[in-house]
């Protein structure tokens, strides 16, 4: 027998499968999608079983060493969509099996010094070894010196130890041995061992943690230990993200019509265990999530398992606490918040059964649930549902696969649907599913637009409007609360010598240093680079240099100036990088002790306070203004969802958008609430552009330290893409990026603009492998990204 193995060396040259012999003592034990360890030429490393072969090989082979699990990670589904991403998405076998596993499960690899001959080394040398082998990591120089004629002779070897980054957590306890518990008693004077052996009796086991809180000592413990009547284990600890907080139990409402009418659809697709995609177009507010609940109830009593994707920035708090309390421990919840251990049990959690929904961002597509009966993605139209980095995928594409396989039905849910998907409902591609009224009976909040230019004419040069003054003062007064939303953090956009012109760039990237007043810096947003604010201009020595622009830290300040009795809650990357802060932020906000939040665009969506009356948008045309295709249906959906968060309860909300284009047709569509207008307007232009949904993209992007190397292979893509595509399709470029360079490398892309392209993925896949090898002789570094979300 021989397996065929992936292994753990994120390298094109290996991208393939090896065949190693299974020993005869593993035979028995060995399965598809387990790790294992396996001989590389000179190292060990970690690898997947892909097959299994029951029969000889033609060649003489290696032997896999040992396994690393006795539960293979990997089911027979994720092995078959890691094969089919690696074609479609241009990608490393490896590197898709990375981003469907936990990080914890991923090989540690650590060089180690084993004994072999203990008897033939000095007393003073055998003390560094524990259990005969010590990491080199640990050992000083002096001690590998020492070390170094053992080497050689053969008494010690070198050696590699592949182990996970993250193990099973475990406490210690203590539980009862095989005794009669009243005898026992019998044979005890003291009271407090009389008491802790009865509780052993009553619990089965307990922790040392749990006893020591009942008021047992550890002297009481070892008493009882020594007399042979308990004895010490260690047990396994879930560690659970949510441990610490209390959810009531929710019973489930009662649809109103439209809502019925969506969840009668989706139910019958679930029964009749058929696999179609809906649109559920439902205005902000119109209860999807109750008809996301009651749907998965029905897939559970089918003994069946449910998929559930949020934004990662709408994975707040409320979204788990209304699953937690509509399913209990029967959920688990997967994002980046999580540490490592915590993700690492949640997955497990779902891999033995033990949990049968999952509510998790983007990489919990993958969660390896066996017989899924829905899957679901709340805000489909969410650009985060992209991974912009290497291997490239759209959760929503491999949910469709998923979807396939399982038999199940898709349904992609969003007050504000991409233009692609509904386009596709339109076509009866995907079947389109609308509420066009809130859950509570309740209109839309009502919507006024601010011309800023008015404002400036009228001599007002501050942040916020008359109106808005005016709402925010009323509103603070009420005690009620306010959102205020400027999709730009940091302190002032960048910059500027007022006598010579001079902006601070970073030394790095062709883009502004943008000012971080808490920590008095400049910061470049792209490569991470920070400088301290100079004092004077770098240029002329000018003292007239001057902060431009606003960000969220400088409206912050701006509010406490301008508003008496207003307390601010700033939620932006800058405030919520520390783990768990998402949730203390909003928790705050829940609990009244502050009635202003302000934020960039990770509080448009997902919130849902009764007590906020007023929405601000301090800036409209943030957005609107990006070089991107996509700017004008971004604005429209961002100003759409942020209008939604007001007015959510019995209270009457208003929403106020400020902006220097009012007349613009995304901002007018989002006034009167609009979706239509505003998708048929939108498709003219897109038809007229050639931009999805009418043709497909692919963008290219290809950089270099030197910009002579980027312009001469440019000329080399281009003309292979000519070569072997059809002259119905556009080759746009090779042009400078928006953003020139970063990090030291000239970036050139190419957009590829296509309706059907059957030789596409074969000419992608040579200009893959021909740069991988260029990249690893001189760093020249080319991406490739099927339906970007993003062309800058």
């Amino acid at each position: 027998m021989y397996a065929r193995i992936v292994v753990d060396v994120n390298a094109k040259r290996v991208d393939k499968l090896f065949d190693y012999e299974v020993p005869e003592q593993l035979k028995s034990v060995v399965q598809i999608g387990m790790r294992v360890v396996v001989p590389f030429g000179p190292r060990k490393i970690q690898g997947y079983i892909i097959e299994l072969v029951d029969e000889s090989h033609e060649k003489e082979l290696k032997s896999i060493l040992h396994i690393q699990d006795m539960t293979p990670e990997l089911n027979k589904e994720l092995i078959a969509l890691s094969e089919w991403m690696q074609t479609t998405h241009i990608a490393k076998r490896i590197a898709v099996l990375d981003i469907m596993l936990p990080r914890a499960v991923k090989g540690k690899y650590h060089k180690v010094y084993r004994l072999e001959e203990p008897e033939e080394i000095s007393d003073e040398l055998y003390t560094l070894f524990r259990k005969q082998q010590v990491r080199i990591s640990s050992l000083s120089a002096d001690d590998i010196l020492k070390l170094k004629p053992y080497v050689e002779s053969g008494v010690i070897t070198e050696d590699v130890e592949v182990n996970q980054q993250q193990r099973v957590k475990t406490l210690k306890a203590v539980e009862l041995c095989d005794i009669n518990v009243e005898q026992a008693l019998a044979t005890l004077r003291s009271d407090k061992q009389k008491d802790c052996l009865l509780a052993l009796a009553d619990e089965g086991r307990l922790t040392l943690k749990e006893l020591k809180a009942r008021d047992f000592s550890a002297a009481v413990v070892s008493g009882l230990e020594k007399k042979g009547l308990i004895r010490k284990i260690e047990i396994e600890a879930a560690r659970d993200p949510f441990a610490h907080r209390t959810v009531h139990p929710d019973a489930k409402k009662v649809l109103l019509t439209e809502q019925q009418a969506a969840y009668n659809r989706i139910r019958q697709s679930i029964d009749d265990e058929e696999h179609r995609v809906f649109l559920l177009h439902g205005i902000t507010g119109s209860g999807k999530t109750e008809v996301y609940l009651q749907t998965i109830a029905d897939v559970l009593a089918q003994n069946k398992t449910a998929l559930m994707l949020v934004p990662e920035i709408a994975l707040t708090p409320q979204m788990v606490e209304r699953f937690k309390a509509r399913f209990g421990d029967e959920v688990a919840v997967m994002h980046s918040g999580l540490s490592i251990g915590e993700r690492y049990d949640e997955w497990r959690k779902i891999r033995s059964g033990q949990a049968r929904v999952s509510v998790g961002a983007r990489s919990s597509v993958f969660a390896p649930f066996e017989n899924l009966g829905i899957i679901i993605i709340d805000e489909e139209h969410e650009a985060s549902y992209k991974q912009e980095d290497y291997p490239r995928y759209h959760a929503r594409d491999v949910a469709f696969w998923r979807g396939s396989y399982h038999n199940c039905p898709v349904v992609l849910g969003s007050a504000t649907p991409s233009l692609e998907s509904y386009a596709r409902a339109e076509k009866g591609v995907y079947e389109l599913l609308t509420i066009q009224t809130r859950a509570n009976q309740f209109p839309v909040p009502t919507v006024q637009v601010v011309n800023m230019r008015d404002e400036l004419a009228a001599g007002n040069r501050s942040m916020f409007s008359a109106e808005l003054t005016r709402a925010i003062n009323d509103r603070i007064q009420k005690g009620e609360q306010i959102v205020l939303f400027l999709n730009r953090r940091g302190h002032a956009q960048f910059l500027l010598c007022r006598d010579c012109g001079h902006v601070p760039n970073c030394p790095n990237c062709d883009i502004s240093l943008t000012y971080h007043k808490v920590t008095d810096e400049l910061k470049c947003h792209y490569c991470g680079h920070k400088e301290y604010k100079p004092l004077t201009c770098p240029n002329c020595e000018s003292e007239h240099i001057r902060e431009m622009g606003v960000g969220t830290q400088k409206v912050e300040e701006l509010i406490y100036q301008h508003f008496e009795g207003a307390r601010v809650i700033r939620m932006d990357n800058d405030t919520t990088s520390r783990k768990g802060a998402h949730e203390q932020l909003l928790t705050k906000f829940k609990n009244q002790e502050a009635n202003i939040l302000l934020g960039t665009q990770m509080i448009a969506k997902g919130l849902d306070f009764p007590n906020i009356t007023l929405v601000g948008v301090l800036n409209a045309d943030t957005m609107l203004n990006l070089p991107d295709f996509r700017s004008s249906e971004r604005t429209f959906q961002l100003l759409t969802q942020v209008a939604g968060r007001a007015g959510r309860a019995d209270k009457e909300g208003h929403v106020i958008i400020q902006t220097y284009n009012p007349e613009h047709y995304a901002v007018q569509y989002a006034k009167n609430n609009d979706y239509a207008g505003f998708y048929k307007e939108e498709m003219t232009y897109r038809k007229i552009g050639k931009y999805p949904p009418y043709y497909y993209l692919v963008n290219l992007v290809f950089s270099h330290a030197e910009m002579k190397e980027v312009l001469l292979e440019s000329k080399h893509i281009h003309q292979t893409l000519l070569q072997h595509l059809s002259p119905s399709s556009y080759v746009l470029g090779p042009a400078p990026c928006t953003i020139a360079r970063i990090n030291n490398q000239y970036r050139f892309q190419i957009i590829i603009k296509f309706k059907s392209e059957p030789a596409l993925l074969e000419a992608l896949t040579y200009l893959d492998d021909h740069y991988y090898d260029k990249f690893v002789k001189n760093k020249f570094s080319l991406s490739i990204d099927i339906n970007p979300q993003m062309l800058m």
